[in-house]
């Protein structure tokens, strides 16, 4: 079953471009993996420093692989301190049909 989720987070005021640098360099690498099969970047309308990325993976081992990439700490690490929320929030997606 794929695993899909959306990740939410809204960039500090200020902070915009280099959180818009950073998302961009980690979705090239993300996009490279081969478990995964859609990591779209995407800003709210009303707010473009609110950022939100749809995330899809062939199945949970997927996932799993993607959450251990080497790349993913560091970038963690250097969006913290651009962003209002402690971390980036996740919701888990289910198909709805």
């Amino acid at each position: 079953m794929k695993k899909t989720l959306l990740a939410e987070f809204t960039a500090r005021e200020g902070a915009h471009d280099e959180v818009a640098r950073l998302i961009g360099d980690y979705a090239l690498k993300v996009r490279e993996e081969e478990g995964n099969l859609v990591f779209d970047v995407y800003t709210k309308t009303a707010d473009p420093r609110a950022f939100w990325i749809f995330e899809v993976y062939r199945d949970e081992d997927a996932f799993q692989t993607h959450l251990k990439a080497p790349y993913g700490g560091p970038f963690n690490t250097a969006l913290a301190p651009l962003i209002e929320e402690d971390a980036s929030l996740l919701t888990l997606l289910d198909p709805a049909t």
